[in-house]
């Protein structure tokens, strides 16, 4: 099969998701690697190119994620797709779509600049402020007070929105779950940005978290993703969901990754040779109930339907 991988310039040098290109060429397969920032890319022949599945690991405001939608459009499978991508790229909408349908994600407000957390109860304290756009865990506050916002300097004030949480009381670390497609992977203990370090270390994968990281991925349309979550007295709270996150310590991540990607390429191409296979019966079975007649006169349906006479 043949995939296009396009590669934005935050991770050109990263292992995610070069090492799954590797491995999939290694299995005989052809792997092209789009780099948007440094190459032009012709949309007219997006087609003819003959790709099988277009891969993209995106920034926020990235521009492979309108390459990825420019493939959805004329019709090639992408991974993850598009609309999944924009839905958990924005925490604004993550958080209006999760709590929507259900998911345990702590109440949730969007506040366009920093000024305006004032105007947040004070029950609703504590709070958690991150950037709507954020990733990799920068930039997060945690406001024990309205008296906090005295002292509050957020650098990026100029650069993003922003979403305050109520925090959840909790275990003092973060769980992060990585899936594919329906398949949960290893839950792994990691640092909080709000508490002390904590050793990295596996924990159970029990049947709640696997529950709540595939509803996840079910709701969101997601192919390769991870969440992270807290274990809190309430039960769990979902606190950020990431498109093809890097799977670090997961044992067999690239193979499993590179595996997936390449059914859901497979699965696709049937869907696709189905499809064409179903529109092909129906016309057959039109043109035996209907058969063409070529003595059958045409111009005069035609005449009448334009209003004209003979």
């Amino acid at each position: 099969m043949r995939f296009c991988f396009i590669i934005e310039e935050e991770y050109r040098h990263d292992p995610m998701p070069m090492v799954v290109a590797d491995q999939l060429m290694r299995w005989g397969h052809t792997v092209d690697l789009l780099e948007p920032q440094e190459t032009v890319t012709c949309l007219s022949t997006m087609l003819e190119q003959g790709y099988d599945a277009y891969v993209l690991k995106t920034v926020a405001d990235g521009p492979g994620l309108s390459i990825l939608e420019a493939a959805e459009a004329v019709g090639i499978p992408t991974i993850n797709n598009s609309r999944a991508i924009r839905l958990v790229r924005d925490k604004a909408v993550a958080a209006a779509f999760a709590h929507a349908h259900g998911l345990p994600m702590p109440p949730t407000y969007f506040v366009a600049h920093p000024r305006l957390l004032a105007q947040i109860a004070p029950e609703e304290y504590p709070l958690v402020v991150k950037p709507s756009n954020g990733s990799s865990c920068r930039g997060i506050y945690l406001l024990h007070s309205p008296a906090d916002l005295t002292a509050l300097d957020i650098a990026e004030a100029n650069e993003s929105f922003f979403l305050a949480q109520r925090y959840a009381e909790n275990t003092g670390f973060d769980i992060k779950i990585y899936v594919t497609g329906r398949e949960a992977y290893a839950a792994i203990a990691k640092k909080s940005p709000l508490h002390a370090d904590v050793e990295e270390e596996f924990i159970p994968l029990s049947k709640e978290l696997r529950k709540l990281a595939l509803d996840v991925g079910k709701l969101f349309g997601l192919d390769i993703y991870g969440i992270d979550v807290v274990e809190t007295p309430e039960g769990l709270a979902l606190l950020d969901i990431n498109d093809f996150p890097s799977f670090g310590r997961v044992p067999k991540a690239v193979i499993n990754v590179a595996e997936y990607i390449l059914h859901a390429a497979k699965r696709a191409e049937m869907r696709r040779n189905a499809r064409i296979k179903r529109n092909m019966q129906r016309r057959h079975n039109a043109q035996r109930q209907h058969p063409l007649n070529p003595s059958q006169e045409i111009l005069p349906p035609l005449l009448e339907i334009t209003g004209s006479h003979p």
